[in-house]
Formats: C-alpha cells, structure tokens, sequence
C-alpha cells in the first residue's frame, strides 16, 4: 500500500505506474480515493474547527454567567449542543471515509523500481545470470515421480486416497533427503549471520491483509472454519506479522531471519495440478529467509538474499539462474522480485525454485510497523527470499544428481546429514 500523501501529490505517477503493471481497469480508483481524501480532510478540518470553537464557547459561557446574562448565555450553549452534534456526525463520516479510503488503497499497486522491466506477464521476464553449467547426461532422465517411486521413496496414489491431488507421502531415504535439505539450509543460514526462527503456523486475518494483497489471499490462503485464522502459505507471513503494530529501536536493524514451517496453498487457478507430480502441490515446507532494514539499504539486502539461494543450490551441484520480474509479473505489494531457477536435465529448461522480493514499506504500513530513529519515526523495508522448499528441490536434485543405474549422488555437504551415505540407491 502507497503513502497516501504520496498520491495526493503525484496521481500521474501512480496511474502510469498503474498501466505499466497492464492493470489499466485500476485507474478509476487513483480519481476515487483522490476524491475521497479530498472530503476527509473537509470534515477533518470542520471538525478542528468545532473543537476549538467548543473551548472558546465554553468560556464565553462561564462569562454571560457571570455578568447575569442568562439568556445569552443559554443561546451559546444550544450552539455548543448544535456543535457537538455535528462533530459526532463528522467523527463517524471521517471514519467512514478512512475505510473507504483504505479498502481502494489496498487495490492500488505498489510503486515498482525503475529497474524493474516492463512487460505483461511472466513470458517476458528477463534472464539476468546464469550459475553453473547446464549438464545434459547421454542417457534418459525420468519423470521425477518415476525417479523417485524408483528409489521407493514417494508414494503419490495413497496420499490421494487420503487427501486428494496435489499431496504425497515421502518415504525412506528421499524422506531422509527432503529432512537433511531443510536442515542443511537451516544451518546454511546461519552460518551466514541469520537468526533462526519457527513460527506460528496460523495467522489472523489482519495479518493476512498486512501482508499480502487480496488477490494472493483469494488464490491462495486456506481459512480456518469458524475462527479468525488462517494457515500459512509462506513463514514470510507469519514472520513479517510477528512486528505488527510495534515501535521498533533504530538500533535494532537490520532484523535477518530465517524461518522453517510447512506452507498450505490452495493453488487457486492452477489448472491440473499434476497427479503424479510434486511440481505444484497443496502442502511442502520451506526455509525461508526474511529482512526488516532501513529503507536505504534494501537494494542491498536485496541481492545479498537471492546471492544466498543461488550459493546454497551450487553447493548441490544443481546449475541455476536468475530471472528479473518484469512489471505484470509482480504483485501488487511487490517493488522488485528475482527468481531463481534451476536447471532441469529432462525437460532441457530452467524452472523456479525461489523467488526474492523488496516490498518496499507496502507491508509495514499496512501492519504499522514503525521505527524509532535519531530523526523520527519512519517505516522499515521489508524483503524476503526462499532459502529451499524441498519438493521442487527435490525434482532438481534427482534430476542433476542422477546415474545411469538409476542411483542418485548426495554432494559432500550434504553426506553428514545423511549419515554419511554417498548415494541413494534402488
């Protein structure tokens, strides 16, 4: 959510930033809550207006009485009468006004960075880099599920009768894997100077609007039958909500977190999710790594987090690269985003595994997470980037880790996780 200010005095911007992201059905709502602020701030200012005539009526009162003018003096009390009855109205036409105002803020995207390419949708993201060097084997990789059923370590038509498409069973040493995975990546993090979290797992609806626009809530949040919560898609959430409503100290920045938890989606409009994939499923966990910082310093923090991603693949031996968000393929609270995606023998492509994102302060003044510096009050950067979520890592990893004879290498830095086994094996 933009600073209304912001709006009120650049409406030319917000709207072009509006077509760049092609969502030109928005536009009216720039005109709309420009109008709306315009009526707030008339009964703001009617209503300071009758407050300070309701001091200097008071005291004008005390005056007539005390010069025995009694009937003056009650005409100016049937005017504070008249006064405060129209300050009560005005108080709850300013309310009213306010949540009309914040209900079309939450629709209105965010500003994007200048870098960020224009383009409609994710065909026309922009490859930026690429890591390692694509490893095409002289003979047939499978299908990843056939992989895995392979090494007796997936079990896909029991997970079906149990909960439908789109969940699995993991099983044996690929359910070893998926655990040394996450644990690695926990431990990657901190290593490099992140504070290691698990949150709550559940989240109020406040959060949920706080955090994410309401399109991404439709798409893809599961509610909680009769109770204000929410089960999360993404630790971010739950992590980025742990400050609503909070005054941080200054000296506290920046705040660099990494989190684990399962993540539940309901992949609302993704057609077919394949029945015998893990590509695109309901329920996986992830480790996620999330940034609270100065506003300055988010470009940087930026490409420290999705260089995290990229390091931590090439220590598997998976080749990746990174792919620059264009405009249409951001979200609304978005101002940048990077994903990282790996290479895939089989299909002969890259695919994503992550994806990095500045929010700029969407977030945090939606959940009025706010800082106290030397100079004042202001609003912190919120970023966040996925360190790995194992059930597309695990397509990548057998993939780019497969033999001929159908065994799969596990790389050095992951052996002690596994108990010091070099291979999964039929």
């Amino acid at each position: 959510m933009i600073d209304i200010k912001f709006l009120r005095e650049n409406p030319e911007i917000v709207k072009q930033n509006i077509r760049n992201k092609f969502q030109d059905e928005k536009l009216p709502l720039v005109d709309e809550v420009m109008e709306l602020d315009k009526k707030n701030r008339a009964y703001i200012a009617e209503g300071d207006r009758l407050r300070a005539d309701r001091n200097r009526l008071s005291k004008q009162i005390g005056a007539l009485m005390g010069q025995g003018k009694r009937e003056e003096a009650e005409a100016v009390k049937a005017q504070v009468t008249a006064n405060a009855e129209r300050l009560a109205e005005l108080e709850t036409l300013e309310a009213e006004c306010a949540e009309q105002i914040k209900a079309i803020m939450m629709k209105i995207p965010n500003i994007i960075d200048p870098s960020v390419p224009i383009g409609k949708d994710d065909s026309e993201n922009v490859e930026i880099e690429r890591f390692g060097e694509p490893v095409t084997p002289d003979f047939e990789i499978p299908y990843h599920t056939d992989i895995l059923e392979s090494l007796h370590g997936i079990d896909l038509d029991s997970a079906r009768r149990v909960a439908g498409n789109g969940f699995y069973y993991l099983t044996g040493d690929i359910a070893r894997l998926h655990s040394a995975v996450i644990t690695y990546a926990r431990d990657f993090m901190i290593d490099r100077g992140f504070t290691y979290c698990v949150p709550p797992f559940m989240i109020r609806s406040n959060v949920v609007t706080g955090v994410m626009s309401f399109a991404e809530m439709d798409a893809m949040m599961y509610k909680i039958e009769g109770e204000d919560l929410y089960l999360i898609g993404t630790s971010e959430h739950s992590m980025i909500g742990r400050y609503i409503d909070q005054m941080l100290p200054e000296a506290q920045l920046p705040l660099t977190l990494t989190s684990y938890s399962p993540c539940f989606r309901k992949e609302k409009g993704a057609h077919g999710i394949e029945e015998r994939g893990i590509y695109r499923i309901h329920q996986f966990e992830k480790q996620e790594m999330i940034v609270i910082c100065k506003p300055e310093e988010s470009p940087m923090w930026f490409d420290r987090l999705w260089k995290n991603t990229v390091d931590l693949f090439r220590t598997l031996d998976i080749p990746v690269r990174t792919l620059e968000c264009c405009s249409g393929d951001l979200a609304d609270l978005k101002v940048k985003s990077l994903d990282v995606e790996a290479w895939s023998p089989r299909q002969q492509k890259y695919f994503e595994v992550g994806s990095c994102s500045n929010l700029g302060d969407a977030q945090a003044r939606r959940l009025k997470i706010r800082i106290k510096g030397e100079n004042g009050t202001y609003l912190p950067h919120t970023l966040n980037n996925t360190v790995v979520a194992p059930p597309r890592m695990l397509i990548a990893f057998v993939e780019n880790n497969m033999n001929e004879d159908g065994s799969v290498n596990i790389p050095t830095v992951l052996q002690p996780y596994m108990g010091g086994k070099t291979k999964i094996t039929k």
